[in-house]
């Protein structure tokens, strides 16, 4: 992959960025530490802010969930792009942890949350897209969302 900028490759894919959600608790969406920034579990916020809502295996299937990873990979984005001004101050994603709303008998969590990775590798590149990840599966998620993921990134040096 050629070494666009991660701004650069939103437009070129036409990614719409929601809006960056709001705390739904006590809790920082976003916190930087020294060069890295930890970013909270987020949910599949639609580009009108509402939520994709469901159960993976009841209300959904593995393809629908995997979309509602994808968007909570944007939504990400637009949180890191809200507080950094910029996703071309993210040097490299580091950790994600991927949270899969779904029945017992549902086994393809990684499937669904390659959606946000897939994501991230084709905004930051296949080096600095990939980090170490986990995805595991709950009985439920926060107003039955399908996904909630959170993620850590290193920032460019200045």
């Amino acid at each position: 992959m050629k070494s666009t900028q991660a701004e650069q490759r939103l437009t070129e894919l036409h990614l719409v960025l929601p809006p960056a959600p709001s705390p739904a608790g006590v809790y920082k969406p976003f916190l930087q530490v020294g060069n890295q920034v930890f970013v909270s579990g987020h949910g599949p916020h639609k580009e009108d802010g509402s939520l994709i809502r469901g159960r993976v295996g009841e209300d959904m299937d593995q393809e629908q969930a995997k979309q509602a990873a994808r968007q909570v990979g944007l939504t990400i984005l637009a949180t890191l792009k809200a507080n950094l001004g910029s996703l071309d101050n993210i040097k490299r994603v580091i950790k994600v942890l991927g949270m899969v709303n779904a029945v017992p008998t549902f086994e393809k969590h990684p499937y669904v949350i390659n959606g946000c990775s897939e994501l991230f590798v084709q905004v930051f590149g296949e080096e600095n897209g990939i980090g170490v990840r986990s995805a595991v599966g709950m009985g439920s998620l926060p107003d039955n969302i399908p996904v909630e993921i959170e993620a850590v990134f290193e920032l460019k040096e200045v």
